[in-house]
């Protein structure tokens, strides 16, 4: 969509633009009468309370308020509180809203910051609400019944792998009772190792490459232990980092990229297995070889994701996350645990810290520093250099 201006007074809701977040950002900031811009497909009871607590004029949302993929009643709390809904407006919005700014909501579901358009969407209204939590309770019913179904399927053909690791390769690293990173190349992955580093730092874990995840470890400057996935997608340094390499294999044996390992001259081991997932894998292979805690960044998966039936959301990764337990960690819950604050936060105590040591030095020298006792040696040592500075002066 592009941006144009209207120099006429344009009808609708007024209010200050307000950008906010499923964690948080923004809504400590939000207060009765702004537009607040969300992302959140689906939007839950949790977060639409909290939207009505701060009594907003109205909601934009880049995303559906309900998508279809799960039945939610976010939307019809909030139309009942008297909030306007606009939904769709798409990602290109936070390009152009500058929050804190003046901005106007019109009826037809166009969104201005001053006379400039910045995004348009769809209306929500009380009938379009309900006909949407209806249609999307049919749908979760039908993908459920469809997914469980396949996940009864691969329980009876992997079942020796997820009991008794039947299949599981040596992959001559030692495993057993240290920690373990898996990381997937999964959007935003890159900055969640950024992260990581406190944790890595600290702990010095087994770190396993999945797929194009591998490179992202070596561009980071880590060596991983492991590299897990099909290696025509993997580039040669991560290959030749001195990693082993463990390629998915078809039950029978058969390991797609097994020409390109050959081709490098580098040795690999194969895994075969019913799924088709390297990460699924990776975690299986972790646990098996007696890990005691394993780091899951890169490919979350929860109940949500499970509903709403992205390329994650599979019976294999269910079951191997189900079989992991108390052991696994998503690497989103590690970071919180080293969020001690940014370093903006910290320099005031830095400051003060190494003014403190300076002023601690400087006494102790003042105070050592003559033939009388300490409190003299000092006296007489800002004697003296009250006289020096005066001296400049004259």
């Amino acid at each position: 969509m592009s941006l144009f201006s209207r120099t006429v007074d344009l009808p609708g809701l007024r209010g200050t633009l307000r950008e906010c977040t499923r964690r948080g950002k923004g809504l400590k900031r939000l207060s009765a009468g702004d537009i607040a811009v969300i992302d959140a497909p689906d939007i839950n009871r949790a977060f639409a309370q909290r939207l009505i607590d701060a009594k907003p004029a109205a909601v934009v949302n880049v995303a559906a308020f309900t998508t279809g993929a799960v039945p939610n009643f976010g939307p019809q709390m909030m139309l009942d509180a008297g909030i306007t809904l606009v939904d769709g407006v798409g990602a290109d919005v936070w390009r152009h809203l500058r929050d804190g700014r003046k901005g106007v909501l019109t009826d037809d579901g166009e969104l201005y910051q001053g006379d400039t358009l910045i995004c348009a969407g769809r209306m929500l209204d009380t009938g379009s609400a309900e006909n949407a939590f209806t249609e999307a309770q049919g749908s979760l019913v039908d993908h459920m019944e469809a997914f469980f179904g396949n996940t009864i399927q691969f329980i009876h053909s992997e079942a020796p792998l997820l009991i008794d690791g039947l299949g599981v390769p040596e992959t001559g690293v030692e495993i057993t009772n240290r920690k373990v990173l898996v990381l997937s190349p999964g959007p935003g992955h890159r900055e969640q190792l950024k992260r990581l580093q406190n944790f890595i730092r600290e702990y010095d874990p087994v770190l396993i490459g999945v797929d194009s995840a591998a490179d992202t470890l070596v561009d980071a400057k880590y060596t991983p232990h492991l590299v897990v996935g099909d290696p025509s997608g993997i580039g040669s340094e991560a290959l030749r980092s001195g990693a082993r390499v463990v390629l998915p294999a078809d039950p029978d044996g058969h390991a797609v990229g097994l020409e390109r390992i050959q081709d490098l001259g580098i040795g690999a081991m194969t895994f075969p297995a019913a799924s088709n997932s390297a990460t699924d894998l990776a975690l299986l292979l972790a646990d098996y070889h007696g890990a005691s805690l394993i780091v899951n960044a890169g490919s979350p998966l929860d109940l949500h994701t499970i509903f709403v039936g992205g390329p994650e959301a599979t019976p294999s990764a269910l079951l191997t996350r189900a079989k992991l337990g108390s052991r696994l960690i998503d690497g989103d819950t590690v970071e919180e645990l080293y969020n001690v604050g940014s370093p903006v936060n910290l320099s005031w105590l830095w400051t003060l810290l190494g003014f403190l040591v300076a002023v601690a030095v400087i006494l102790v020298i003042a105070g050592t520093s003559g033939d009388g006792g300490f409190t003299d040696n000092l006296i007489d040592t800002w004697n003296n250099l009250a006289l020096t500075v005066q001296g400049w002066f004259r």
